[in-house]
């Protein structure tokens, strides 16, 4: 089969219709069942109940809590001596120490909140031809059934560009739309006031703390009364309702806004449905219609989604992992855009007063993880709240840097929350842990990486990045017994306590260290540190390989080999960082053997991070066998309790955790396009399953978009695009080769 470098057919940019759409028989009767929107500062839960529809919602500030600094005062006179016991094997002190002394003040960070509940109750009982469905290319919720002859239909999309919910109701016989709307929160402290046309619901959190505040704006062809608290729409064919939610959090360290004036200014963007949903589909698709996948279609995509989870273990149904990734991006777009929040332990869609973890940002994997798939799948400006919280962890971990460790720079631990919690929490024998700083700084070198924007290096990724390396430098301390620059106090997440030199933080330090290096030699900058930074690099404890044939986790050779652990935190210099690699085959083999121990089922998000690890090892079908243990719904693999899919495919950790969804579009993406040794590796690790398929703009390091066509394991076509003509190395069924890409 001859081999084509072509331009792909525009018609490959959206797959079919029906292959992008979660649809069902019958309504939601749990929030796991509910259907996602998002505009990256409003999250609803769409129900599609009958008689009652609800839309659960969140607004990204409403959060437990006020401004407050974390940090630990003095902490730092008591390093030498936490240090002292962990080097003489007194693990136990040294943690009772550190609780007592180096911790977090106070020990816990502030939840993420639900904002409230939208009601509309219809007179509706028996109904049939019920559907609902949601569309991810259109970022559109739809619920239709019939009722005495009529035909309903609710349609919701959460905007963007209008910062709204926005739901449209319509009978297809005039007169036949009556229904009752209603606002409430879970927050007791809430009030709801109803005048002509518009529901308004203010609260507040705690006091001192967030205030909130939604209005719901109706629009009708019908007649609306005020019925206590509530509004009565009565012979209407269509009913619009603009649902929007402000708080008066304007920053970490101030929440003087006016939670009243901003809903009203939203509102005054009030316009028709149709100029609405023109501008929302038009925004999202300029983002998700980036990147197409194809892996083949078989009978099994015609069904509704919560059977097809069901039955993909024993089926064969290749579309279910393409809508899989496509969700994926879809969550990204709707719980992450510039001006909000960074998607958190669940993106931006929560209905607990007490939701698992707090919700907030977990650094240790699960928020890293969220931001997997920003850069390789084509949605880096979702990337940029998350650019935009390091900005202000970097204030607040510099507070932590000098205080608990007397260093410069700045540090985050295992945790951070709207008010950028840096110091370490919860307990120490897991929440004193460093590298949260680094891991995320790495995040900004990835951007440069795939965006080659030295503007943006200069500005913003470089300062963090060389912020986060100063910390590093002046933490490392000498082993005594072998001379290496080690980490600690630190631990390895989420196992083993409180430690010195867990190999997790040597590889992200080292990979911190040479980028920084990189990036002041890109610049011109910064000779002098850049030559401290070289100097410190080789004296790192460096990887070892253990009695098992393993990769050590920690300096001492005492990992278990029947360890099943849901953290991979020694394999991090496997993927995502480079620090391991194909060409280093010693640790590379170590690396790989230390996943085999731990087991092939895990938690939703653990499986996430072991697709892209079996991808970075260039093994399609174990990444697929762990796909397919993801792939089911919520229960046990092989005996053990294990994470899954809810009918919405939300991610269960469990419980629900959104980061596993971005893990495993992560993962496909991976398996299918890598670029981190310098060259464009096309297809390193397709399953044998996948005999044939098509993925479109996905992009490659050094700003490459890469689509690409196989048959029988093989590619046939492939095009590599960049801004301007150049040449590029392609690994392309078994040959290193070189190519000039074509221009975008």
């Amino acid at each position: 089969m001859k081999l084509q470098v072509v331009l792909f057919a525009s018609s490959l940019a959206v797959c079919l219709a029906s292959d992008l759409k979660l649809w069902y028989r019958q309504p939601a009767t749990a929030w796991e069942e509910a259907l996602p929107v998002g505009n990256g500062h409003m999250g609803a839960m769409i129900y599609g109940g009958v008689p009652t529809e609800r839309v659960q919602f969140n607004e990204h500030t409403v959060w437990t809590g006020q401004p407050h600094c974390y940090a630990h005062k003095g902490a730092v006179k008591f390093l030498p001596e936490i240090r002292r016991l962990l080097f003489d094997g007194k693990q136990k002190e040294a943690e009772q120490l550190a609780l007592r002394e180096f911790m977090s003040e106070p020990l816990r960070q502030k939840a993420y909140q639900p904002c409230g509940d939208l009601w509309i109750e219809f007179p509706h009982d028996k109904t049939s031809d019920y559907r609902r469905w949601l569309n991810l290319d259109t970022a559109l919720a739809v619920t239709e059934y019939q009722f005495g002859g009529v035909a309903y239909r609710r349609e919701v999309v959460a905007s963007y560009p209008d910062r709204a919910v926005v739901v449209r109701l319509t009978a297809d016989k005039p007169g036949k739309l009556d229904c009752v709307v209603r606002l409430n929160s879970p927050h007791t402290n809430s009030t709801v006031a109803a005048t002509a046309n518009t529901l308004t619901l203010r609260g507040e959190v705690e006091p001192d703390g967030i205030r909130f505040e939604s209005r719901a704006l109706l629009t009708t062809d019908g007649a609306v009364t005020v019925e206590q608290g509530t509004l009565r729409v009565r012979g209407a064919g269509t009913l619009i309702i603009r649902l929007v939610a402000a708080t008066n959090f304007k920053s970490y360290k101030d929440i003087s806004g006016d939670p009243a004036a901003r809903c009203a200014a939203l509102l005054k963007k009030n316009k028709s449905w149709e100029k609405t949903l023109q501008a929302h589909v038009a925004d999202h698709q300029s983002l998700f219609r980036r990147v197409s996948l194809d892996l083949g279609r078989t009978p099994a995509a015609d069904k509704p989604t919560d059977q097809r989870i069901k039955e993909f273990a024993t089926g064969n149904d290749p579309s279910l992992v393409a809508l899989v990734f496509q969700y994926g991006r879809y969550l990204l777009i709707a719980s992450s855009r510039p001006g909000g929040q960074p998607a958190n332990l669940q993106g931006i869609w929560n209905d607990k007063l007490k939701p698992p973890w707090d919700s907030k940002y977990t650094c240790n994997i699960n928020t890293e993880m969220n931001y997997w798939p920003a850069e390789v799948t084509n949605l880096s400006e979702c990337h940029e709240p998350l650019f935009a919280a390091l900005a202000e962890l970097a204030d607040t971990g510099r507070v932590v840097a000098k205080e608990h460790y007397g260093a410069r720079g700045w540090v985050v631990h295992h945790n951070f929350d709207l008010w950028r919690g840096a110091a370490p929490i919860n307990a120490a024998n897991h929440g004193i842990w460093v590298a949260g700083s680094g891991w995320l700084a790495l995040h900004l070198w990835e951007r440069y990486l795939f965006t080659q924007d030295k503007d943006f290096l200069a500005k913003h990724g470089y300062p963090l990045m060389k912020g986060a390396a100063q910390f590093y430098a002046d933490f490392l301390c000498e082993d005594p017994l072998t001379g290496w620059l080690i980490s600690g106090p630190s631990n390895s997440p989420e196992q083993g306590g409180l430690v010195m030199g867990p190999t997790m933080d040597h590889q992200i330090i080292r990979a911190l260290f040479r980028q920084c290096i990189e990036a002041a030699r890109i610049l011109n900058t910064d000779k002098e540190f850049a030559d401290r930074l070289a100097a410190i690099l080789p004296r790192i404890a460096p990887n070892k390989v253990g009695q098992h044939g393993q990769l050590q986790e920690w300096l001492e050779d005492k990992d278990d080999p029947k360890n099943q652990h849901r953290h991979l935190s020694h394999l991090w210099g496997v993927y995502p960082g480079d620090d391991i690699t194909s060409r280093d085959q010693k640790f590379f083999e170590a690396a790989k053997q230390s996943l085999i121990h731990r087991g092939d089922a895990a938690t939703g998000w653990s499986m996430g991070w072991k697709v892209n690890l079996w991808a970075r090892f260039l093994d399609g079908d174990h990444a697929l066998v762990i796909l397919r243990n993801l792939l089911q719904p919520v229960g046990k693999v092989k005996g053990r309790w294990s994470g899954g899919l809810y009918p919405n495919l939300f991610d269960a950790c469990p419980p629900f955790q959104i980061d596993g969804n971005f893990g495993a579009t992560a993962g496909i993406a991976e398996m299918l396009l890598q670029s981190q040794l310098d060259e464009v590796h096309l297809l390193p690790a397709l399953p044998k399953d996948w005999h044939a398929g098509k993925v479109t703009g996905l992009r490659a390091r050094d700003n490459f978009t890469v689509d690409i066509e196989w048959k029988k394991g093989k590619v046939t076509q492939y095009r590599i695009a960049s801004p301007q003509p150049r040449k590029v190395q392609v690994h392309v069924n078994g040959e290193v080769k070189t190519v000039m890409a074509n221009k975008l």
